[in-house]
């Protein structure tokens, strides 16, 4: 090829570069469950560290209890002054957070930042919160800080922060299920994400409205993963509660953990193993303790008795005994697998375990969810179930990350149009 065809083909690539830098990139967008109650329910967040940090510090970031936070992840609470070990950044966390009914459709409530010296509402979205707000839903969120500019801000200002989060019923095809909010990475595809949750590509598209199996870097998606519901009563502090498979929950003021085994639906509550001064665990009229089973074959079956946790009611742990008839006498008790706190980010993040096997949804005319884009207008204030162009931040750090090829290409083609 002589310079001169060289010279053109590299003309024509800078054009197409140049082109290419300008065509808008499909939205980002995240999945909203419209609600008209006031209660609240049990959701997860992913999350992944942006540097290090100490569980305190993640827990602090997201008004959790640090020991929630351990257990969510099975991670072991016994290892001494565990709250203050540090997580290695870039390591992924599920975090717990309570979901609201606020302004007519699902989110956090309570979460509150307070801003630190060179913090920006860009900064505070992209890095600290990894994402799962936008800088405008923040600003929007917060009408009476000082926010007119959002590249300054006072060192101190308390900051409402509006996480995403959905319930919808904590069930999922009529299976008990908790809902993990989930933000896209650009190595992500619907089928490896649908296997790395035990999930269906189906089901996430039930789930999150999707069209197509179309998925961009920061979408926002609820993930729903199996999960054992307790049935505690609703006068009770924790009713409601609901835990993943393969984790676990501490409640009762530290006093009783729960944990969903692999492959499990039901949940099963034993004293936790901290030290803290808690109510009677026994049953009334017997001698088993809370999480205790005894069984006694028998020509019709087998006798199963066991002391089974009803809630935590009026500052005390409620227990209830249990007898039944079963074809036969159920199996040692299965515990999800506890990890030792890591210090290192491992190959595969901490993911649920297998869930029992189960029909996928399908997509349907009437799915779950509605979409909104991330950026731009708030859930609150958009219509539901659309989806805008993209925001004009994101669409510009796309087009200027093509800048330093170009600048390479030009010089290249300066070069080659110099004489020799």
């Amino acid at each position: 090829m002589s310079f001169q065809d060289l010279n053109t083909t590299l003309g024509v690539l800078i054009f197409l570069v140049l082109v290419g830098a300008f065509v808008p990139r499909a939205s980002t967008k995240s999945t909203i469950e419209p609600c008209s109650n006031s209660g609240t329910c049990s959701s997860l967040v992913g999350y992944t560290l942006y540097t290090d940090l100490k569980v305190s510090e993640v827990a602090s970031l997201f008004a959790v209890d640090p020991i929630s936070l351990l257990l969510a992840n099975s991670i072991d609470i016994s290892y001494p002054d565990v709250e203050n070990h540090i997580l290695p950044s870039q390591l992924f966390l599920k975090v717990p957070i309570p979901c609201s009914c606020i302004d007519g459709i699902r989110k956090s409530g309570g979460i509150f930042y307070k801003t630190r010296p060179s913090d920006t509402l860009t900064a505070i979205s992209a890095a600290v919160y990894g994402d799962l707000v936008s800088a405008d839903q923040i600003k929007e969120a917060n009408p009476d800080a000082s926010l007119s500019d959002p590249s300054v801000i006072s060192v101190g200002t308390k900051l409402n922060i509006p996480l995403p989060c959905t319930c919808f019923d904590n069930s999922d095809n009529n299976l008990p299920a908790i809902y993990l909010s989930y933000v896209v990475k650009g190595v992500d595809t619907l089928v490896g994400i649908a296997g790395r949750y035990s999930t269906t590509v189906n089901d996430l598209m039930n789930v999150n409205a999707l069209g197509s199996m179309e998925i961009v870097e920061g979408d926002i998606l609820a993930i729903p993963l199996s999960a054992c519901a307790s049935s505690f009563p609703k006068f009770a502090s924790d009713y409601g509660l609901v835990v993943p498979n393969g984790s676990y929950a501490i409640t009762a003021s530290h006093c009783v953990q729960c944990s969903c085994g692999p492959g499990s639906r039901n949940l099963y509550c034993t004293p936790a193993s901290l030290a803290v001064s808690c109510s009677s665990m026994q049953c009334r009229n017997s001698n088993l303790m809370l999480g205790n089973v005894t069984t006694q074959q028998s020509s019709a079956g087998c006798n199963v008795t066991s002391c089974n946790y009803s809630g935590y009611v009026n500052g005390s742990i409620s227990a209830t005994l249990s007898t039944t008839l079963q074809p036969r006498c159920p199996g040692t008790q299965q515990f999800p697998p506890l990890i030792a706190p890591p210090t290192v980010v491992p190959d595969l993040s901490f993911t649920p375990a297998p869930s029992p096997s189960e029909p996928g949804g399908f997509p349907s005319t009437n799915p779950k969810s509605s979409t909104v884009p991330v950026l731009g207008f708030s859930p609150a204030n958009g219509p539901s179930g659309s989806v805008s162009g993209s925001s004009s931040s994101f669409s510009l750090m796309n087009r200027l990350s093509c800048f330093p090829i170009i600048l390479v290409l030009c010089f290249v083609k300066f070069v080659l149009s110099i004489p020799l």
